[in-house]
């Protein structure tokens, strides 16, 4: 294919990846999105901002380090898609759990990980989640009911469908959180899990973070079925789509698809209908779609934006009190990146530890 055509592909695959926002689907089995947006309090659009905020300052801030040299290996950036885990993190109880993919480091921030824990195991340092060995798609965090971080696309959902099922014969009212992107979506393994929980009526809430472009291929040319939430029909899973980029929308549709699979109905599907500003990874230029389609999310539809409107204009928030977060916000990213870079690499010894678990007697 020549510049000329190739170009000319990127605008169709642009045209095609904006008509998907918005779109809602008529099935029987599948929810349209509310018709009006629910409200939030001051208090819980302050959450949502500083919760935001907090996880694209990260981003930013692993986006610099990535380009100094300091952060090896892949690094796939969510700046654009907070208002995703963000909404869903606020419809949960303690307990839930959550599992995603390999655009994974907002989701271990809204599980409350420490930054500087992250941050230092992106640097590959002795003072990360996984002591330096594991990097970005191999995190966890036992306490916070975070279970990854998967770089095999879609392996996360079988590995959610599996803590779904562990909390339906523990009976102990928790529910999976099981993330993936739309690329994923195509998966065999995704099938076999919809099939699996539906059958056994597991407390799972799928969310297929739709952000247009998978891997750098249009949905529109990639999937025979652009409307996600239409996937568990077959199993006779519910599902709607949300817009991903308004935080209310997606608490208000994620405490209705919580509530469904902690009260014994079986899972539930949410498409997010989101945006990545950036590339799929930071090796990625992202030349599939233009400049001002980019620019027109960011204008209208940013996440964080569109909450500071919020607080300015209804709640009486003064801005110089939301620059103050800010400040604060940097100042905590900032911290745990001159702890990352100044932490000492892993000992030697460390390669030889997590290989065995020991029987227990």
């Amino acid at each position: 294919m020549d510049a000329a055509n190739e170009a000319g592909q990127a605008k169709a695959d642009s045209a095609k990846g904006s008509a998907q926002l918005g779109t809602g689907g008529g099935d029987a089995q599948t929810h349209a999105p509310a018709p009006n947006t629910p409200q939030f309090t001051r208090e819980e659009d302050l959450h949502a901002y500083h919760e935001m905020l907090l996880i694209r300052r990260f981003e930013e801030k692993a986006g610099q380090l990535y380009g100094m040299g300091l952060i090896g290996g892949f690094c796939h950036l969510y700046i654009g898609q907070e208002a995703v885990v963000i909404g869903m993190q606020m419809a949960s109880v303690e307990g839930d759990q959550t599992i995603t993919g390999y655009r994974d480091h907002g989701h271990m921030l809204a599980c409350g990980m420490d930054p500087k824990g992250v941050m230092a195991e992106l640097t590959g340092r002795r003072g990360g989640y996984s002591r330096g060995k594991g990097g970005s798609m191999h995190m966890f965090s036992k306490e916070k009911q975070f279970f990854g971080g998967h770089g095999i696309v879609g392996a996360q959902v079988s590995l959610g469908t599996g803590l779904g099922f562990a909390d339906a014969y523990k009976k102990n009212g928790k529910v999976s959180l099981t993330y993936m992107g739309d690329g994923a979506a195509n998966q065999g393994q995704v099938y076999e899990s919809f099939n699996m929980a539906q059958l056994w009526k597991l407390p799972v809430v799928y969310v297929i973070e739709n952000n247009r472009y998978a891997m750098g291929t249009s949905v529109a040319r990639a999937s025979a079925q652009t409307d996600f939430s239409k996937r568990g029909i077959s199993f006779g899973i519910p599902g709607e789509q949300v817009d991903g980029m308004d935080v209310r929308t997606v608490r208000e549709a994620a405490s209705r698809a919580v509530e469904h699979a902690r009260s014994g109905q079986g899972p539930y599907i949410l498409e997010m209908q989101t945006y990545r500003y950036r590339g799929h990874s930071m090796s990625d230029p992202a030349k599939y779609r233009t400049k001002d389609e980019v620019s027109k999310m960011r204008d209208e539809h940013d996440p964080i934006e569109m909450v500071r409107k919020r607080l300015i204009e209804m709640h009486g928030v003064p801005e110089a009190d939301l620059k103050a977060t800010d400040a604060k916000v940097r100042e905590t990213v900032n911290d745990a990146a001159e702890f990352a870079t100044h932490d000492p690499e892993p000992d030697l010894s460390e390669l030889w530890t997590d290989i065995l678990l020991e029987a227990r007697a």
